[in-house]
C-alpha cells in the first residue's frame, strides 16, 4: 500500500485522562470533537452477533490474494441524529454491509457527530462473542478509538487505523445503486431460512435467480420473469448465522439488476448486506458516480453542502431542494459531489441520505476516478470535437491512441466506439470518451 492510498486524519490537541474516562482527541473540519457516543445498547446480544457478522465480511474475500486482503481494514462508525451505524466491505469490495443501531435500541449520549474507522481484533471479536442474551454492553465511539465493556470482560479499546480509498469508492458507488434500489420482496424468518436453504453448494460461476414458488422463495438456476437476478450466490452464506435471529427479510434491487440488497430486520436493529453483480467485481470499480461529475460545482456549494449535512446529518434531497429553495438539479450535483468523496450513505427505510464524516478534500474526487481525470486530460490535450449538436443529438470525435473514437450521446441513452464500451455497454459507468464529450458540452 502507497501513501496516496490512505486518508490521514491529525488532531492538534492531547487526549486527557478524566477520573474514570479516556478523553481522545479528534480531528473534525467543522468543529473539534473528541467523542461521539457513550453509552449501553438496549439490544446488546444482537448488535453484538451483528458485529461479529459485519467482521467476518470484512474478513472475507472473494477474488483477492492474500498479500492484497492484508492492506484492507475493518469497520467505519459513524454517530449522529441519535443512531449509530457500522459499515464495512469485504477485502475484495463486492460486498458491502451495515448495522443500523436506532434510536430505540441505544440508551446513551452523543456529545457530538463523527466518524471513525477501526480494526476489530480478535480480543474485540472475543468480548462481542460473550456478549449473552441477559447482558450488558456499554459502548464508546471517540474520533480516535472504539471500545467496548460487557458483563463478562474488561473494557476492549480498538484504535482508530487509516481508511483505504479502495473503501471511499466502494462507498461512492454502493449508495448510487442503494439510492437507486427499490424493495421487491418482503419474507418472514421461516421463509427467509427456506430461501437460503436452497443455495447451492461450493462457489457456483452462473447467475442464479430468486423466484416464488406459490409462496416459497427460492434459488434457482433458470431465469423466470420478475425474478431477482444474484451473481456470486455463495456470498450470501455470510448471513446465515443471523437468520434465526431475524424476524424479517427485505430484498431490494436496482433497475438493471447490477445490484441487490438483503436487509434483516431485528427489532431496532437492522442488518444490509449488498452485493455486487459478480463476485470479482467490487463497487469500488463501478464507476456509478461518474455521470454525477459532469456538472461544474463551484467550490462554495459544496462547503455549503459540507456544512448543511453535518448539521443535519440525515436528508431526503426533494425535501431539501424545497424547504431550502434549491432547484432540484443543484441539489442531485451537490449530493453526487458529495456521495463521490464518500461522505454520503443511503438508508433504504427511510429513503434518505445520511452523512459521514470524513476528511473533506475537493481534489479528491479525481483521485478517486480515475476515469474522470482521464477524460479532464483528454480536453485539456483537446482531443474532443465536437461534429454535431442539435435536435437532442450530440455526434463526437475523441483522439485515442492511434485511433479516432466516435461518441453518439441521445437522450438517456450515450455510445462510444471504444473497446471499454463494447466490454461493458454502460452497465459500469461511461468511458472517458462519453465523459470527456459531456464535460465539454455542458
Amino acid at each position: 500500500m502507497t501513501t496516496s492510498d490512505i486518508i490521514t486524519y491529525q488532531y492538534q490537541h492531547p487526549s486527557f485522562l478524566d477520573r474514570q474516562r479516556l478523553l481522545l482527541s479528534g480531528y473534525n473540519e467543522i468543529s473539534p470533537a473528541s467523542c461521539f457516543f457513550q453509552g449501553f445498547l438496549n439490544q446488546p446480544y444482537i448488535v453484538a452477533r451483528c458485529l461479529i457478522t459485519l467482521s467476518n465480511i470484512v474478513q472475507s474475500s472473494f477474488n483477492l490474494s492474500p498479500f492484497q486482503m492484508a492492506m484492507m481494514r475493518d469497520p467505519i462508525a459513524t454517530a449522529g441524529n441519535e443512531k449509530l451505524r457500522f459499515e464495512g466491505f469485504s477485502h475484495c469490495a463486492g460486498v458491502y454491509a451495515r448495522v443500523d443501531v436506532l434510536p430505540a435500541a441505544i440508551d446513551g449520549t452523543f456529545p457530538a457527530s463523527g466518524t471513525v474507522n477501526v480494526d476489530f481484533n480478535q480480543p474485540m471479536i472475543n468480548a462481542l462473542g460473550g456478549v449473552g442474551k441477559q447482558g450488558q454492553m456499554m459502548l464508546n465511539i471517540g474520533a480516535d478509538a472504539i471500545s467496548v465493556q460487557t458483563t463478562a470482560t474488561a473494557k476492549v479499546v480498538e484504535r482508530k487505523v487509516p481508511l483505504p480509498l479502495k473503501w471511499i469508492k466502494g462507498l461512492t458507488s454502493v449508495q448510487i445503486f442503494l439510492s437507486a434500489a427499490e424493495q421487491v420482496y418482503s419474507f418472514n424468518q421461516l421463509q427467509a431460512m427456506q430461501l437460503f436453504k436452497s443455495i447451492p453448494a461450493g462457489q457456483p460461476k452462473p447467475d442464479y435467480y430468486l423466484v416464488m414458488r406459490g409462496n416459497k422463495p427460492m434459488f434457482s438456476p433458470a431465469k423466470a420473469a420478475n425474478a431477482i437476478c444474484v451473481g456470486g450466490i455463495h456470498r450470501l452464506k455470510l448471513l446465515e448465522p443471523l437468520l434465526p435471529l431475524a424476524s424479517e427479510l427485505k430484498v431490494f434491487a436496482g433497475p438493471d439488476m447490477q445490484s441487490t440488497t438483503w436487509q434483516l430486520y431485528f427489532g431496532d436493529v437492522r442488518f444490509s448486506f449488498s452485493l455486487s453483480r459478480e463476485s470479482w467485481r467490487g463497487f469500488s470499480g463501478e464507476g456509478a458516480a461518474l455521470e454525477s461529475l459532469v456538472a461544474d460545482v463551484p467550490d462554495e456549494w459544496l462547503d455549503a453542502m459540507n456544512k448543511y449535512s453535518h448539521a443535519n446529518q440525515e436528508f431526503n434531497p426533494a425535501l431539501m431542494a424545497i424547504s431550502e429553495n434549491i432547484h432540484f438539479e443543484q441539489v442531485d450535483q451537490l449530493t453526487g459531489r458529495m456521495a463521490a468523496m464518500g461522505l454520503l450513505g443511503y438508508d433504504l427505510d427511510e429513503r434518505q441520505f445520511f452523512y459521514r464524516q470524513l476528511p473533506f478534500k475537493q481534489s479528491r474526487i479525481l483521485q478517486l476516478n480515475p476515469r474522470m481525470k482521464d477524460a479532464e486530460k483528454l480536453l485539456e490535450e483537446d482531443k474532443v470535437v465536437i461534429l454535431k449538436n442539435e435536435n437532442n443529438r450530440v455526434e463526437a470525435r475523441v483522439e485515442g491512441s492511434g485511433v479516432q473514437h466516435t461518441v453518439i450521446i441521445d437522450p438517456g441513452k450515450a455510445r462510444c466506439t471504444c473497446t471499454w464500451y463494447a466490454k461493458h455497454q454502460g452497465e459500469r459507468g461511461p468511458c472517458k470518451h462519453i465523459l470527456a464529450v459531456k464535460i465539454k458540452i455542458g
